[in-house]
C-alpha cells in the first residue's frame, strides 16, 4: 500500500473465517472486481439495481471506493471484499450498511457472489463474519437483510444463518428497473450465535 492509500483509507479490521477473508476494498482491487463482476453479469444483474452504462469502469469503482471510505469513517457503514485467507482470490461482497445508531442501532447486510463460487458455502462464513463483527466491535442490536421472495438462493443462505422472516415490503426496492416487492429478514444480537461451532470461535477470537 502507498502513503496516500495509507493515509485515505480508513482504519477497519480484517475478518478472517476458516476459509475467507474479508476486507476493506483497496484502488488494486479493481481489476480482480471488474473481471469477476464481469464474468458474473447474467447471473448478479436480476438481483440488483439497474446497472449503468460504465457500471464496471475505473472511474465508477473510484467512486464506489470514494463512497466505502466516507462512510467506514463515519461508521455508517462497512464495505469488505471477500477473499480466500491470502487474499489472492477474490470471491465476491459483503456490506453492513445504512447502520443506525441510538436508540436502533441496526444495520442492513447486503452481498453478492461471483458465480463460479456460489453454492460452495463461503458466503455463509462471511455472513456469520459479519454477524459477530456488528454484535460484537459495533454493538449493533439488530441486522436486517431483504432479498426478493424468487431468490432461493439468498433465502437459503440467511435461513441457514439463522435470520428470521419477518414479513413482505412491498415495492421495496428497485431492481433490474423495477420496484419489486422483497422478504424481510432480521437477525437479532440475544439471537446469535445459536451454533456451539460459533460459541467456540468468539472464545477463540477473545470478544
Amino acid at each position: 500500500m502507498n502513503l496516500v492509500d495509507a493515509l485515505l483509507r480508513p482504519q477497519v479490521p480484517v475478518l478472517k473465517g476458516e476459509r475467507v477473508s474479508l476486507s476493506l476494498p483497496k484502488r488494486g482491487d479493481y481489476t480482480a472486481w471488474r473481471d469477476l463482476r464481469g464474468e458474473s453479469a447474467h447471473f448478479l444483474r436480476p438481483w440488483e439495481p439497474e446497472w449503468a452504462p460504465d457500471e464496471l469502469s475505473a472511474r465508477a469503482f473510484a467512486a464506489r471506493l470514494h463512497r466505502y471510505y466516507a462512510e467506514a469513517r463515519h461508521r455508517t457503514g462497512f464495505t469488505f471484499f471477500l477473499f480466500d485467507r491470502t487474499r489472492t482470490t477474490l470471491y465476491g461482497g459483503i456490506t453492513l450498511g445504512q447502520i443506525r445508531r441510538g436508540v436502533a442501532q441496526s444495520g442492513t447486510l447486503g452481498y453478492w457472489m461471483g458465480e463460479r463460487f456460489a453454492g460452495m458455502g463461503l458466503m455463509r462464513e462471511a455472513v456469520e463474519e459479519v454477524a459477530r463483527f456488528a454484535f460484537f466491535s459495533e454493538r449493533l442490536h439488530r441486522i436486517e437483510a431483504a432479498c426478493l421472495p424468487q431468490n432461493e438462493r439468498s433465502i437459503g443462505l440467511l435461513s441457514r444463518c439463522s435470520f428470521t422472516c419477518e414479513g413482505r415490503l412491498r415495492s421495496y426496492l428497485k431492481i433490474a428497473g423495477r420496484w419489486e416487492d422483497h422478504c424481510l429478514y432480521a437477525l437479532l444480537a440475544e439471537e446469535w450465535p445459536r451454533s456451539n461451532a460459533m460459541r467456540a470461535r468468539i472464545d477463540e477470537l477473545g470478544v
